[in-house]
């Protein structure tokens, strides 16, 4: 047990360490070209159809890293990157209540030794290896046949919206790491919510 603590301990302060450094390089103008990059999520389109009566996403995003995401990654760090959904009930005199919401987390890493860019789905625990960060990137942008609730569970006489968004989630890093990235604006990489009507 106390052998756990120390090793878990030790990665904190390697991945505390390789992000800060990472910042540090961005700070003091290493990779000049990248400095200027501004990441940016957008969700571009999205739709629903009911299949064998569960209603299923299908959108597409825009992901892109910011400098110091990007140099976080390819030092080393796993960057987590979420899709949240909101199944809204709309509610004529007063405000439309959440029905019900869903979490889907993916997680990106770099591997210098293969050279390659790994992505894996921690809700189904698939995974799936790229060449490229683009095309990485364009594999989590692209949303096929996502379920997102049971068509049961809905009321028929009422409407629904559904709404998306992807985010970069740093929660899963110490509290020392979430402090460095709130006061960074580079990290901040959020979507605006896109909204559109439930299709029964």
């Amino acid at each position: 047990m106390l052998q756990f603590l120390r090793s878990s301990q030790q990665r904190t302060t390697i991945i505390l360490f390789v992000v800060c450094a990472a910042v540090f390089a961005i700070g003091t103008g290493l990779a000049q070209e990248e400095i200027q990059r501004e990441g940016y999520f957008e969700v571009r389109s999205a739709t629903t159809e009911v299949r064998d009566g569960v209603h299923t996403l299908d959108a597409r995003l825009q992901l892109v890293l910011s400098s110091e995401a990007l140099a976080a990654l390819e030092s080393g760090v796993t960057l987590t990157i979420e899709l949240q959904m909101q199944v809204i009930r709309v509610r004529r005199w007063i405000v439309d209540d959440a029905e019900a919401e869903l979490a889907v987390r993916y997680e990106l890493e770099y591997r210098p030794l293969s050279q390659r860019y790994i992505v894996k789905n921690l809700n189904s625990g698939e995974q799936d290896s790229f060449a490229t960060l683009y095309s990485a990137l364009n594999s989590l942008g692209r949303i096929q046949g996502l379920p997102v609730i049971d068509d049961a569970l809905l009321q028929s006489d009422r409407d629904y919206r559904l709404r998306l968004r992807a985010m970069l989630n740093t929660r899963q890093y110490p509290a020392t790491l979430r402090l460095l990235f709130f006061w960074r604006g580079q990290w901040q990489l959020q979507s605006e919510w896109f909204e559109w009507p439930l299709e029964r």
